[in-house]
């Protein structure tokens, strides 16, 4: 049984590829910094120039997983070495030539703890049983899915968890990427489970309100995303969120606090947070820090830093997965695989300031194999 799904069933519910790679044949539905299109790119992943034929990838992969196990090797450097649209066009042209979704192949390929896998350094089999290697299966799976039916697979995973690094997953899928994208996300999530990620949210027992209502504010949002900026609303807003969380009120029962983190553009949020600081000598995530023993409280500083730093929130999450007795490979994997092709480098570079050290050398110190591998191919050099 693999890590990142219990069953074949999950990947069968996947909507069509036509579906999941539409928003990526637009470049303007892409969020600021994904892909080649924007004037400066943060994305960590290196693509080989000039790009092989999808045909000749897809046959490529063909080779790695047939035969006496599989080359983990030869996948990483074909699928960690590709953008999300050279992903799909590898996709359907694998499903074209060999009639079988690349998915499925992967997820039988990678999939069991007795699997016989290939030595990297021999080519030839190695022991049964690698470590690491329900970690890289996990992270190889989420890497080649759709950006889109990824995020609604994490969203759906979340649901079913109780704990706050749950409830990030959440807030990360609505708050750390574009608006098109959550739209993305909402659709996939309902080809792949019949029913809306917002009705879902809404009925699950493991929140309880006033955090649930936020959760259902966020994944329902549309916001807009241009660069405009009202300075007054900015002023107004910034006093508001001062008297909901400073002035001695309760922020358990201050709603307009989540109204302007569940609605306003992020160029907007970022001049009120500005003008916070501007007055009241302390920076509004700094003020939520300080209550983070509230549950909400923490989840608003979450959703802050997701929507105007997101460098700053996946700088933890990943930090937060290596230290202490144990790796979470679930959160370290999804904070590398969902911002390699956005904003990586801004990521590792905010890691140096906040922790002295690098995404690399964390990342060496704490996993191994080709687990090891496909996260620092998808970190890239540093």
């Amino acid at each position: 049984m693999c890590c990142w799904c219990s069953c074949l069933e999950c990947i069968h519910n996947i909507p069509p590829l036509n579906l999941l790679f539409l928003h990526f044949s637009d470049p303007a539905a892409l969020p600021a910094g994904e892909g080649a299109s924007g004037p400066v790119s943060m994305a960590s992943i290196s693509v080989p120039n000039p790009v092989p034929p999808a045909t000749e990838d897809a046959e490529n992969i063909r080779k790695a997983v047939q035969g006496w196990g599989t080359d983990e090797k030869a996948l990483i450097e074909i699928l960690g070495h590709r953008t999300a649209a050279q992903r799909a066009e590898i996709a359907m042209a694998y499903e074209g030539l060999y009639n079988e979704t690349l998915l499925d192949r992967l997820h039988s390929e990678l999939s069991g703890d007795f699997r016989v896998s290939k030595s990297p350094t021999t080519g030839g089999p190695s022991d049964l049983f690698v470590a690491g290697d329900v970690s890289c299966q996990s992270a190889m799976m989420l890497w080649t899915m759709d950006p889109a039916a990824r995020d609604a697979k994490l969203a759906h995973k979340a649901l079913k968890k109780k704990g706050d690094r749950h409830v990030w997953v959440l807030i990360e899928v609505a708050c750390a990427s574009s608006p098109d994208h959550l739209v993305a996300v909402r659709k996939a999530y309902r080809a792949a489970y019949s029913a809306s990620l917002e009705e879902d949210v809404a009925a699950c027992q493991l929140y309880s309100d006033p955090l649930r209502n936020f959760l259902v504010r966020l994944v329902t949002a549309y916001r807009y995303s241009g660069e405009l900026v009202d300075g007054e609303l900015a002023t107004a807003e910034a006093a508001e969120l001062h008297g909901a969380v400073v002035a001695g009120k309760q922020l358990l029962q201050v709603g307009d606090v989540v109204r302007i983190l569940g609605s306003r553009s992020k160029p907007q949020l970022r001049a009120t947070f500005e003008r916070f600081r501007q007055e009241y000598g302390m920076a509004f995530d700094d003020v939520l820090e300080e209550r983070r023993s509230d549950q909400l409280a923490a989840m608003l500083k979450t959703a802050v830093w997701c929507l105007v730093s997101p460098e700053k929130h996946f700088a933890e999450v990943t930090r937060s997965s290596i230290v202490g007795l144990g790796t979470d490979e679930e959160s370290l994997t999804r904070a590398i695989v969902s911002r390699a092709e956005i904003d990586m480098q801004k990521v590792k570079e905010e890691y140096k300031v906040m922790y002295r050290k690098t995404v690399t050398s964390d990342v060496n110190g704490d996993t191994s194999d080709y687990y090891n591998g496909i996260l620092l191919t998808l970190v890239g050099p540093e």
